[in-house]
Protein backbone atom coordinates (compact mmCIF):
# COMPACT_ATOMS: atom_id res chain seq x y z
CA UNK A 1 0.00 0.00 0.00
CA UNK A 2 0.91 3.42 -0.73
CA UNK A 3 1.45 5.22 2.90
CA UNK A 4 0.17 8.40 1.34
CA UNK A 5 -3.32 6.49 1.08
CA UNK A 6 -3.46 5.54 5.36
CA UNK A 7 -1.11 8.23 6.73
CA UNK A 8 -3.86 10.34 7.49
CA UNK A 9 -6.07 7.19 9.24
CA UNK A 10 -3.06 6.85 11.55
CA UNK A 11 -2.88 10.27 11.85
CA UNK A 12 -6.37 10.27 12.83
CA UNK A 13 -5.76 7.16 15.41
CA UNK A 14 -2.84 8.93 16.92
CA UNK A 15 -4.56 11.88 17.39
CA UNK A 16 -7.20 10.32 19.03
CA UNK A 17 -5.20 8.20 21.43
CA UNK A 18 -2.43 11.27 22.26
CA UNK A 19 -4.33 13.92 22.26
CA UNK A 20 -2.54 16.75 24.46
CA UNK A 21 0.21 14.19 25.29
CA UNK A 22 0.46 10.94 27.38
CA UNK A 23 0.59 11.87 30.43
CA UNK A 24 1.69 9.17 31.91
CA UNK A 25 4.93 8.57 30.22
CA UNK A 26 5.64 11.96 30.74
CA UNK A 27 5.16 11.88 34.53
CA UNK A 28 7.20 8.63 34.80
CA UNK A 29 9.97 8.69 32.20
CA UNK A 30 13.12 10.74 31.76
CA UNK A 31 12.71 12.89 28.02
CA UNK A 32 15.99 11.11 27.46
CA UNK A 33 15.62 8.01 28.63
CA UNK A 34 16.23 5.68 25.55
CA UNK A 35 15.03 2.31 25.37
CA UNK A 36 14.32 -0.94 23.24
CA UNK A 37 11.09 -2.93 22.96
CA UNK A 38 10.06 -5.86 20.74
CA UNK A 39 6.10 -6.70 19.21
CA UNK A 40 5.86 -10.69 20.03
CA UNK A 41 3.37 -12.84 18.69
CA UNK A 42 1.00 -14.26 21.34
CA UNK A 43 -0.72 -16.56 19.32
CA UNK A 44 -0.41 -18.33 15.46
CA UNK A 45 -1.79 -16.52 12.58
CA UNK A 46 -0.67 -14.36 9.50
CA UNK A 47 0.58 -11.18 9.97
CA UNK A 48 -0.61 -7.68 7.69
CA UNK A 49 0.09 -4.24 9.14
CA UNK A 50 3.83 -4.37 9.48
CA UNK A 51 4.09 -0.91 7.56
CA UNK A 52 1.39 0.66 8.63
CA UNK A 53 2.42 0.10 12.75
CA UNK A 54 5.96 1.21 11.51
CA UNK A 55 3.99 4.70 10.18
CA UNK A 56 2.72 4.91 13.48
CA UNK A 57 5.98 5.11 15.20
CA UNK A 58 7.32 7.11 12.64
CA UNK A 59 4.77 9.66 12.85
CA UNK A 60 4.50 9.74 16.90
CA UNK A 61 8.72 10.12 16.55
CA UNK A 62 10.57 10.24 13.24
CA UNK A 63 13.77 9.24 15.42
CA UNK A 64 12.32 5.53 16.47
CA UNK A 65 14.09 3.07 14.46
CA UNK A 66 11.47 0.27 13.51
CA UNK A 67 13.16 -2.94 12.18
CA UNK A 68 10.21 -5.54 10.96
CA UNK A 69 11.33 -8.96 11.63
CA UNK A 70 8.83 -10.23 9.33
CA UNK A 71 6.98 -9.13 5.83
CA UNK A 72 3.18 -9.34 5.78
CA UNK A 73 1.50 -12.20 4.59
CA UNK A 74 4.24 -14.41 6.90
CA UNK A 75 2.88 -16.94 9.47
CA UNK A 76 3.56 -16.52 12.87
CA UNK A 77 3.57 -18.82 15.99
CA UNK A 78 3.28 -17.91 19.93
CA UNK A 79 7.14 -16.41 21.24
CA UNK A 80 7.67 -15.05 17.12
CA UNK A 81 9.43 -11.62 17.02
CA UNK A 82 7.20 -9.16 14.63
CA UNK A 83 9.59 -6.02 15.22
CA UNK A 84 11.94 -4.19 16.98
CA UNK A 85 11.47 -0.65 18.15
CA UNK A 86 14.48 1.67 19.39
CA UNK A 87 14.67 4.88 20.38
CA UNK A 88 13.02 7.61 23.08
CA UNK A 89 11.08 5.63 25.96
CA UNK A 90 8.46 7.86 26.09
CA UNK A 91 7.59 7.89 21.95
CA UNK A 92 7.65 3.92 22.07
CA UNK A 93 5.36 3.77 24.86
CA UNK A 94 2.95 6.73 23.15
CA UNK A 95 2.64 4.89 19.74
CA UNK A 96 2.49 1.79 21.22
CA UNK A 97 -1.70 0.95 21.48
CA UNK A 98 -2.85 2.85 18.15
CA UNK A 99 0.58 1.14 15.95
CA UNK A 100 -0.88 -2.85 17.99
CA UNK A 101 -4.53 -1.73 17.50
CA UNK A 102 -3.85 -1.69 13.67
CA UNK A 103 -1.49 -4.53 13.38
CA UNK A 104 -3.90 -6.82 15.33
CA UNK A 105 -7.05 -5.77 13.40
CA UNK A 106 -5.52 -6.50 10.25
CA UNK A 107 -3.57 -9.68 11.15
CA UNK A 108 -7.15 -11.05 12.33
CA UNK A 109 -8.72 -10.19 9.40
CA UNK A 110 -5.73 -11.88 7.19
CA UNK A 111 -5.97 -15.05 9.73
CA UNK A 112 -9.10 -15.47 9.23
CA UNK A 113 -8.86 -15.31 5.20
CA UNK A 114 -6.05 -17.09 4.72
CA UNK A 115 -7.84 -20.04 6.74
CA UNK A 116 -11.26 -19.46 4.03
CA UNK A 117 -8.66 -19.56 1.25
CA UNK A 118 -7.50 -22.05 2.49
CA UNK A 119 -10.39 -24.34 2.75
CA UNK A 120 -11.56 -23.84 -0.95
CA UNK A 121 -7.56 -24.41 -2.67
CA UNK A 122 -8.67 -27.31 -4.56
CA UNK A 123 -11.89 -25.36 -5.63
CA UNK A 124 -12.02 -22.96 -9.02
CA UNK A 125 -13.26 -20.10 -6.45
CA UNK A 126 -12.28 -16.89 -5.05
CA UNK A 127 -13.00 -15.94 -1.44
CA UNK A 128 -14.08 -12.48 -1.31
CA UNK A 129 -14.46 -9.47 0.80
CA UNK A 130 -17.53 -7.50 1.51
CA UNK A 131 -18.36 -3.83 2.07
CA UNK A 132 -19.22 -4.94 5.80
CA UNK A 133 -15.95 -2.78 7.18
CA UNK A 134 -15.16 -0.67 9.91
CA UNK A 135 -15.87 3.19 9.24
CA UNK A 136 -12.59 4.62 7.76
CA UNK A 137 -10.61 1.42 8.03
CA UNK A 138 -11.64 -0.17 4.52
CA UNK A 139 -8.66 0.48 2.65
CA UNK A 140 -6.64 -1.60 5.43
CA UNK A 141 -8.78 -3.93 6.10
CA UNK A 142 -9.43 -5.21 2.17
CA UNK A 143 -5.70 -5.00 2.29
CA UNK A 144 -5.30 -7.63 4.81
CA UNK A 145 -7.71 -9.66 3.49
CA UNK A 146 -5.61 -9.58 -0.21
CA UNK A 147 -2.80 -10.41 2.78
CA UNK A 148 -4.58 -13.48 3.71
CA UNK A 149 -4.91 -14.87 0.12
CA UNK A 150 -8.79 -13.39 -0.18
CA UNK A 151 -9.93 -11.16 -2.84
CA UNK A 152 -11.32 -7.73 -2.80
CA UNK A 153 -15.08 -7.23 -3.96
CA UNK A 154 -16.08 -3.78 -5.00
CA UNK A 155 -14.34 -1.22 -2.90
CA UNK A 156 -17.76 1.02 -2.76
CA UNK A 157 -20.43 2.24 -4.06
CA UNK A 158 -18.87 3.84 -6.83
CA UNK A 159 -16.58 1.37 -8.33
CA UNK A 160 -19.53 -1.54 -9.68
CA UNK A 161 -23.09 -2.12 -9.91
CA UNK A 162 -24.48 -4.53 -7.73
CA UNK A 163 -28.08 -4.62 -7.90
CA UNK A 164 -29.93 -5.71 -4.57
CA UNK A 165 -33.55 -6.81 -3.38
CA UNK A 166 -34.36 -3.07 -2.89
CA UNK A 167 -32.72 -1.75 -6.01
CA UNK A 168 -34.61 -4.32 -7.85
CA UNK A 169 -37.89 -3.13 -5.87
CA UNK A 170 -37.05 0.12 -6.97
CA UNK A 171 -36.63 0.13 -10.32
CA UNK A 172 -39.74 -2.13 -10.94
CA UNK A 173 -37.87 -5.37 -11.34
CA UNK A 174 -34.43 -7.42 -12.44
CA UNK A 175 -34.58 -6.07 -16.25
CA UNK A 176 -35.83 -2.65 -15.62
CA UNK A 177 -32.64 -2.34 -13.19
CA UNK A 178 -30.00 -3.92 -15.07
CA UNK A 179 -31.01 -1.88 -18.35
CA UNK A 180 -31.41 1.19 -16.67
CA UNK A 181 -27.83 0.61 -15.13
CA UNK A 182 -26.41 -0.31 -18.71
CA UNK A 183 -27.75 2.70 -20.17
CA UNK A 184 -26.23 4.75 -17.18
CA UNK A 185 -22.87 3.28 -16.72
CA UNK A 186 -19.14 3.47 -18.68
CA UNK A 187 -18.49 0.53 -20.27
CA UNK A 188 -16.12 -0.64 -18.05
CA UNK A 189 -18.17 -0.76 -15.10
CA UNK A 190 -19.56 -4.98 -14.15
CA UNK A 191 -23.42 -5.20 -13.56
CA UNK A 192 -23.64 -8.09 -10.73
CA UNK A 193 -27.38 -8.86 -9.65
CA UNK A 194 -28.33 -10.57 -6.52
CA UNK A 195 -30.87 -13.27 -6.91
CA UNK A 196 -32.91 -14.90 -4.06
CA UNK A 197 -34.30 -18.07 -6.23
CA UNK A 198 -33.87 -19.89 -9.93
CA UNK A 199 -36.47 -17.82 -11.25
CA UNK A 200 -34.48 -14.41 -10.99
CA UNK A 201 -31.59 -15.91 -11.82
CA UNK A 202 -32.73 -16.74 -15.18
CA UNK A 203 -34.12 -13.12 -15.39
CA UNK A 204 -30.46 -11.89 -14.64
CA UNK A 205 -29.31 -14.03 -17.14
CA UNK A 206 -31.73 -13.17 -19.97
CA UNK A 207 -30.83 -9.52 -20.00
CA UNK A 208 -27.18 -10.58 -19.32
CA UNK A 209 -26.33 -9.48 -16.04
CA UNK A 210 -22.04 -9.70 -15.73
CA UNK A 211 -22.34 -11.60 -12.19
CA UNK A 212 -24.83 -13.82 -10.78
CA UNK A 213 -25.24 -13.78 -6.93
CA UNK A 214 -27.08 -16.36 -5.00
CA UNK A 215 -28.18 -15.07 -2.35
CA UNK A 216 -28.86 -17.04 0.85
CA UNK A 217 -29.50 -20.33 -1.16
CA UNK A 218 -29.00 -23.60 -0.40
CA UNK A 219 -26.27 -25.64 -2.09
CA UNK A 220 -28.96 -27.60 -4.37
CA UNK A 221 -30.08 -24.42 -5.29
CA UNK A 222 -26.49 -22.82 -5.57
CA UNK A 223 -25.20 -26.01 -7.66
CA UNK A 224 -28.28 -25.59 -9.79
CA UNK A 225 -28.25 -21.98 -10.50
CA UNK A 226 -24.14 -22.64 -11.55
CA UNK A 227 -25.27 -25.63 -14.10
CA UNK A 228 -28.03 -23.05 -15.24
CA UNK A 229 -25.59 -20.00 -16.16
CA UNK A 230 -23.27 -22.45 -17.76
CA UNK A 231 -20.37 -19.94 -17.74
CA UNK A 232 -22.27 -17.30 -19.33
CA UNK A 233 -21.97 -15.26 -16.21
CA UNK A 234 -19.78 -15.15 -12.95
CA UNK A 235 -21.78 -16.66 -10.44
CA UNK A 236 -21.36 -16.01 -6.20
CA UNK A 237 -22.70 -17.12 -3.45
CA UNK A 238 -23.22 -15.28 -0.18
CA UNK A 239 -25.12 -15.14 2.76
CA UNK A 240 -25.06 -16.91 6.17
CA UNK A 241 -21.68 -18.59 4.94
CA UNK A 242 -19.15 -20.35 7.48
CA UNK A 243 -16.10 -21.62 7.75
CA UNK A 244 -17.80 -24.87 8.71
CA UNK A 245 -19.85 -24.82 5.24
CA UNK A 246 -17.41 -23.37 3.19
CA UNK A 247 -16.14 -26.16 1.00
CA UNK A 248 -19.46 -27.42 0.35
CA UNK A 249 -20.32 -24.27 -1.16
CA UNK A 250 -17.45 -23.92 -2.98
CA UNK A 251 -18.33 -27.76 -4.19
CA UNK A 252 -21.42 -26.47 -6.36
CA UNK A 253 -18.80 -24.60 -8.75
CA UNK A 254 -19.70 -21.33 -7.85
CA UNK A 255 -16.58 -18.75 -9.04
CA UNK A 256 -16.92 -16.72 -6.03
CA UNK A 257 -17.89 -16.70 -2.13
CA UNK A 258 -17.96 -13.85 -0.62
CA UNK A 259 -17.85 -13.22 3.37
CA UNK A 260 -18.55 -10.47 5.58
CA UNK A 261 -17.58 -11.79 8.31
CA UNK A 262 -14.10 -11.85 7.13
CA UNK A 263 -14.33 -7.79 8.22
CA UNK A 264 -16.78 -7.67 10.65
CA UNK A 265 -16.41 -10.04 13.01
CA UNK A 266 -12.48 -10.94 12.65
CA UNK A 267 -11.34 -11.40 16.11
CA UNK A 268 -7.61 -9.82 16.86
CA UNK A 269 -4.54 -11.74 16.57
CA UNK A 270 -2.90 -11.27 20.10
CA UNK A 271 0.08 -9.83 20.33
CA UNK A 272 2.18 -7.36 22.54
CA UNK A 273 5.11 -5.09 23.00
CA UNK A 274 7.40 -5.54 25.54
CA UNK A 275 10.72 -2.96 26.57
CA UNK A 276 13.81 -5.16 27.58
Amino acid sequence: MNPLLYEQIIATAIREDLGFGDITSESLVNPLQQGTAKITAKQEGIVAGIEVAKNVFKLVDPSLNFQASITDGDKVKPGTTLATISGGTRSILSGERVALNFLQRLSGIATGARRAANTVKDFNCRIVDTRKTTPGLRMLEKYAVRVGGGYNHRFGLFDAVLIKDNHIAAAGGITAAVESARQKVGHMVKIEVEVEDLVQAREALAVQADIIMFDNMDTTQMAAGVKLVAGRALTEASGNITLASLAQVAATGVNLISLGWLTHSAPALDLSLKLF
